[in-house]
């Protein structure tokens, strides 16, 4: 019996916290890419961030609730739950044996594809999945969206080195997790920013707050 290739999206970051720009971001991607599953992966280890995390039981409670509303949506464990360092390339492999026909889609920020050559055996991750780049206004001030060339500049590291490489449209958003966390350390509403759940759970517990 032959079984229909399962079209899996891969959305990892550190969700500190998950904003509204993310989870839009997962709704163009399931639509753009039809995906039949999209995991959201919290970071465990961030080997690549200098300040210290918030604990991963936050996170992973914040990410449930800013996905909530999303069928295809799983917030998947397994980073925060792995000792030693997050990398990428461990993922797509655990992956790549649990679906063995699964087609792979790694969604990643511009911001990411330019750090891209400094990831744990990042060729590696070019075997397993295609890379689809969230564009998005990189000049609020004049209205300047992501083009053509800047893409075609971005990528072309991957596309050297035999990857394959899409595009997903995001509409322009100024929200940041750095912003978000600096508003909410100055008791600053959130509104608009982040998922009102979301807003409630990091009152509730006072996350970002300064000492």
């Amino acid at each position: 019996m032959i079984t229909r290739v399962q079209r899996i999206g891969i959305l990892g970051g550190a969700f500190d916290p998950p904003h509204l720009t993310h989870a839009a971001l997962a709704q163009i991607a399931i639509a753009q890419l039809q995906l039949d599953k999209l995991l959201v992966i919290p970071t465990g280890q961030a080997w690549h961030k200098t300040r210290r995390l918030t604990a991963s039981a936050h996170r992973m409670a914040m990410a449930a609730m800013a996905f909530a509303g999303s069928a295809q949506v799983v917030v998947d464990p397994r980073e925060v739950l792995r000792p030693g360092p997050s990398y990428t390339v461990d993922t797509l492999r655990e992956l790549k044996l649990e679906y063995p026909i699964g087609d792979f889609f790694l969604l990643l920020g511009a911001d990411q594809v330019r750090a891209l050559p400094s990831w744990q055996l990042w060729h590696e991750l070019l075997k397993y999945a295609t890379i689809c780049v969230a564009c998005r206004a990189i000049d609020q001030s004049q209205n300047g969206l992501f083009g053509l060339n800047d893409f075609a500049a971005l990528c072309q590291p991957i596309v050297v080195a035999g990857g394959k490489v899409l595009q997903l449209g995001l509409p322009p958003n100024p929200q940041s997790s750095t912003q978000i966390r600096q508003l909410a350390s100055q008791r600053i509403a959130l509104d608009g920013m982040v998922n009102p759940a979301v807003a409630s759970y990091i009152a509730q517990h006072h996350l970002y707050r300064e000492p």
